[in-house]
């Protein structure tokens, strides 16, 4: 089965976005960036929210044919462009690039895409994740902790009524200070 993944840029202090949604303290250098190309490439698709797709639908499409784009942003709009994209949203009528709108309910859609064959699910944007998490739907966290407390914002991790445990299982530090934690989800295991 499929994993579904959930990655994004974090502060040291747990948050994704600062307030009014500013995300410009978490733009990753080269290494960092080319390392998430690498786990692009290796995934079988991404699920986003509408406000995420809209997001990403507004740069990547063509990002790579700016005359001075950097080698990693080419390299990332082409994989973009590939991925195939699962959007969740009740408000859209279409969506492109490479994307499926996913009108039904949330928990049997992934559900689903977690039985089909292919690879890892990534899962983008907190407020998708946040209701996977509570789903018991997301399998892995992988946080790239940027090196600065921003006070307040929005959270990686949703409010919770029972705890996650997960275990690390790969990190790394890059030159920037930038740490990277892959936890795999411990699921309980029932004795038969």
């Amino acid at each position: 089965m499929r994993k579904v993944i959930y990655c994004m840029m974090v502060s040291l202090d747990g948050y994704v976005e600062a307030p009014g949604g500013d995300i410009g303290w978490s733009s990753p250098d080269e290494e960092v960036h080319a390392f998430c190309n690498d786990m692009a490439r290796g995934m079988g698709g991404a699920l986003y929210g509408r406000g995420l797709y809209e997001n990403m639908s507004a740069f990547w499409p063509t990002a790579d044919q700016e005359p001075d784009a950097p080698e990693v942003v080419v390299d990332f709009a082409r994989t973009w462009r590939a991925t195939p994209k699962y959007v969740f949203s009740r408000t859209l009528t279409q969506v492109g690039w490479n994307s499926t709108l996913m009108t039904g309910d949330l928990e049997a859609e992934v559900t689903r895409l977690k039985r089909q064959d292919g690879g890892d699910l990534e899962v983008g944007g907190a407020t998708l994740a946040h209701s996977l998490v509570r789903l018991c739907l997301v399998d892995e966290f992988r946080l790239l902790v940027h090196p600065i407390v921003l006070g307040r914002g929005r959270r990686f991790f949703p409010e919770l009524a029972t705890p996650v445990e997960t275990r690390l299982v790969e990190s790394r530090t890059f030159d920037s200070g930038v740490l990277y934690l892959r936890h795999q989800v411990v699921r309980p295991t029932h004795a038969g």
